[in-house]
């Protein structure tokens, strides 16, 4: 038996009635649909493989399939490797002004504008591509930590509107990862240039924090 768990990644919230397939590996034979129940679990008859997990036909998770596997995901609707599309606000619109020093930063073979430091000169124009190309430039290599740090940043402007505090951060992520992983310490050490309120936020799209120069 292959269980699938399917919740939220921010609050771990089941997600109820989403349709669910298996894709094996070893014959490219693909299960029909499964909607999870209550509890967000899909269950299915098959011994244990090697395989995807396709939720509502996005691929969503690729390797063993075993007992229970868990897919967080921050919604259904969401595609892979994706922070947009979220509830509430995010920055929009130019935050140049006269005397500001900027730089071009080629996304997917377009220039996007932003200030000396890296801070989108315009927020509208965020994307993942962005997010790996100014993490190449940071000589940063991107792992499942920062993309979670990534949206978690996005996903607390648009609901709070202000930046999440390193204080924040860190009551999230050592409930997340547990108190070592998610300390002040280690977040800083996911993101060297800066910290997490600094590099994270340049990486997330968002705006300076007060009190940076």
């Amino acid at each position: 038996m292959i269980t699938v768990c399917l919740r939220m990644k921010l609050d771990q919230t089941p997600l109820k009635r989403v349709p669910v397939a298996l894709c094996l590996d070893a014959d490219g034979h693909c299960t029909a649909p499964v909607p999870t129940d209550r509890e967000g679990r899909a269950r299915f008859d098959l011994p244990a493989a090697s395989g995807k997990v396709l939720v509502d036909g996005v691929e969503r998770y690729h390797g063993q399939l075993a007992g229970e596997v868990q897919v967080d995901i921050w919604s259904s609707t969401q595609a892979p490797d994706d922070s947009q599309g979220l509830g509430g606000h995010l920055p929009r619109g130019s935050n140049a002004y006269p005397s500001m020093q900027t730089r071009t930063l080629e996304v997917d073979g377009q220039p996007v504008l932003t200030d000396a430091e890296g801070y989108l000169v315009d927020p509208a124009t965020w994307s993942e591509s962005f997010v790996r190309a100014l993490a190449a430039a940071e000589g940063l290599r991107l792992a499942d930590a920062h993309w979670e740090l990534i949206r978690y940043l996005r996903e607390h402007f648009a609901r709070a509107g202000t930046q999440a505090t390193v204080r924040n951060m860190v009551r999230h992520f050592s409930q997340a990862w547990g108190r070592e992983a998610g300390s002040s310490a280690a977040l800083h050490r996911l993101f060297p240039r800066g910290g997490p309120q600094k590099q994270g936020n340049r990486l997330a799209g968002l705006l300076r924090t007060k009190g940076e120069h």
